[in-house]
């Protein structure tokens, strides 16, 4: 059962002095979209009768079908906590229905929640927690972003060094306000990089929380005169940041993927869920690793998994079995970045999953030593792959997997690949600094 009533809604939006509320959707590239609403049309949106122009957004619809509605998610209510206490803003987050209050089939929360409903079928429930890791930048005199940092701090330093700690305890604060249980918040091992870790939980709120996150994120570092940006590889030289996803599915209330008498203390269910990933994994990585950027992260030297291989001892590998056991046992998929979609990430590494478990896909064996220290011999004798190398090569993976593009769906694979074509041909286009500085003088 929901959290939240339409009357529940109507009526903490008068009791708390709430004038707009934000409804939220997110596109198919994982960028957060809203129309603002005054009080007085809050029974109407709740109603499913806000209508608003899908042929505006990227990837939606043609414009001679472009009428779609929104229905908000009631339980997804919440206070903006960093407005102002008179007249407030609140936000709910919304699916996208076409003209006939159908599901749209290019909205990406749908395409997670067809997902979690074929999970359901066969009696799992699927939950997931994110590490999401982001830089804290400065802004130049016009409020505009640089990849400037004062600071120098490292992995788990404390202030004064790390001169974003004051932000990220407002953030991780401002978040506690919004409902979330923060696990944990630290420097990362780049300067000006940080993570917060939040509470695991089912998939699809897992999906809005990440959405949420970054909002949050980004808006209380712009009070602190910073600029948070979630782009992979933001600088040359140093880490990226990753979105590792955390994994399991339980059955009856009980997580499947731990069995004390298994290898590793895993079930034979945890060991086809991984096998369905490392199968589908080339294909998947257009969703998990969506823009050219993202491929500058996955290259050898910056601990970036770019390995398709898995262990239960050491990090090194694609994904790996965290040490908790019981009821926290899980999978960490160690590729996905910031710039992914969350709602579609979730729902490949779900198809996938559930693909392993129902063919019952054995992975190869689990590695035991660095494999970013083995030899190529080596590896080509275990068959490791590697994930694509750049966004091109990504695409044709993900044309070949059919099983994933099925997954999501024939309108969101044609138009993912379309775009994904445009922003691969656009890049290599360009001429960089790097090619000015390396080739001009010499030739």
């Amino acid at each position: 059962m929901g959290r939240y009533t339409k009357q529940d809604i109507i009526r903490m939006v008068e009791e708390e002095d709430v004038e707009f509320i934000r409804l939220q959707f997110t596109d198919m590239f994982g960028t957060l979209k809203n129309i603002a609403i005054t009080s007085s049309q809050l029974e109407k949106a709740l109603n499913n009768e806000c209508m608003f122009d899908g042929s505006s957004i990227e990837g939606f619809v043609r414009i001679e079908e472009s009428d779609m509605y929104l229905h908000p998610d009631p339980d997804t209510f919440v206070i903006f906590p960093w407005r102002p206490q008179q007249g407030k803003v609140a936000r709910i987050i919304c699916d996208i229905c076409t003209i006939d209050h159908t599901p749209f089939l290019g909205d990406p929360r749908y395409i997670l929640q067809k997902m979690i409903k074929e999970a359901e079928k066969l009696g799992y429930r699927f939950d997931v927690g994110p590490e999401c890791e982001f830089f804290l930048f400065h802004t130049d005199d016009d409020g505009q972003p640089t990849t400037i940092s004062h600071e120098k701090a490292g992995y788990f330093d404390l202030g004064p060094v790390d001169l974003g700690e004051n932000a990220r305890r407002d953030m991780v604060l401002t978040l506690e306000d919004m409902g979330y249980e923060i696990e944990a918040s630290h420097h990362e091992v780049a300067p000006a990089q940080h993570e917060i870790d939040f509470k695991y939980d089912e998939a699809l709120v897992t999906a809005d929380n990440i959405m949420t996150f970054k909002l949050a994120v980004k808006t209380i570092a712009k009070r602190h005169g910073l600029f948070a940006s979630f782009m992979p590889k933001p600088k040359y030289g140093i880490n990226g940041s990753g979105m590792h996803i955390n994994m399991s599915l339980s059955k009856d209330g009980r997580n499947i993927f731990d069995d004390p008498d298994g290898e590793f203390g895993i079930s034979k269910e945890a060991c086809y869920f991984i096998g369905g990933i490392i199968r589908h994994m080339k294909g998947m990585a257009l969703i998990t690793n969506p823009i050219v950027n993202s491929y500058k992260r996955l290259v050898p030297g910056y601990e970036a998994p770019i390995y398709i291989a898995w262990s239960a001892t050491n990090r090194s590998p694609l994904i790996r079995i965290p040490a908790s056991r019981g009821a926290g046992t899980r999978v960490e998929l160690r590729c996905p970045d910031p710039a992914a979609n969350p709602y579609l990430v979730l729902a490949v590494c779900l198809a996938a999953g559930l693909d392993g478990i129902r063919n019952q896909i054995m992975p190869p064996a689990a590695i035991k030593e660095n494999v970013f220290e083995m030899r190529l011999s080596d590896k080509e004798k275990l068959g490791i792959e590697s994930l694509p190398k750049d966004l091109g090569a990504a695409i044709a993976e993900f044309e070949k997997d059919t099983y994933i593009q099925e997954k999501l769906g024939g309108h969101i694979s044609r138009k993912y690949v379309e775009a994904k074509k445009a922003e691969w041909a656009n890049y290599r286009k360009q001429v960089t600094e790097w090619e000015i500085n390396e080739y001009l003088y010499k030739i």
